[in-house]
């Protein structure tokens, strides 16, 4: 149950806020963008573990540890960097074409957003989905710091826990791993069709 509040939480963040800023750094031209789009990297660069024992104090500060909120806030963070970079390719891959017809109907840019680039980002938007929700789901080592008590233990956590009390017992590990890895295949099998499509349109983008 934590994990799917903490996956929902993390994934419908990341992609709202993706698509806004994918969409800032993919169509616009302002001032500053090339050194901001570049700070958004940064979130790609420097690995959790370098961040986990400071992030930890100030949301312990703010007194937000042991909530879904303290692990699913690192996340989000981690998962919009990669998702502007995903999505800044994907709307500048888009034809002109596609933003003039919306422009000569009278779109704005929030229309043209939504009415326009959304749909036709189908595949890559199904791919980050995909993506996001497999990085939260198997996340350990934010779960494990943000959550002293152990209140919102998330799936990784629950079978690290399990797997100390049956170390012999394999059957039961095996069928706990299982138990945890069942939401990504289900997902994947559903949406596997957008997902190669839209693997495979990255991979051409420049």
């Amino acid at each position: 149950g934590n994990s799917v509040i903490v996956a929902a939480i993390v994934v419908s963040c990341a992609l709202v806020l993706s698509v806004l800023s994918g969409y800032a750094f993919g169509t616009m031209r302002f001032r500053g963008s090339t050194v901001l789009f570049y700070l958004f990297l940064l979130g790609l660069m420097i690995p959790a573990e370098a961040t986990v024992i400071p992030l930890f104090f100030d949301l312990r500060s703010l007194g937000l540890t042991d909530t879904y909120l303290a692990i699913a806030l690192p996340q989000i963070a981690q998962s919009v960097a990669f998702g502007t970079f995903w999505l800044r390719a994907q709307f500048r891959s888009m034809p002109e074409s596609l933003m003039e017809a919306a422009a000569l109907d009278g779109a704005g840019p929030v229309r043209a957003l939504t009415g326009v680039l959304v749909p036709a980002s189908i595949p890559a938007l199904t791919t980050l989905t995909v993506l996001v929700f497999m990085w939260t789901w198997n996340e350990f080592l934010i779960a494990l710091v943000m959550t002293p008590s152990g209140q919102r233990r998330t799936a990784p956590l629950g079978l690290a826990n399990f797997q100390g009390q049956y170390t012999s017992e394999i059957a039961l590990l095996s069928a706990g791993a299982v138990i945890v890895a069942l939401p990504m295949v289900i997902l994947f099998l559903f949406l596997q069709r957008h997902f190669i499509r839209g693997m495979l349109e990255g991979a051409t983008k420049s």
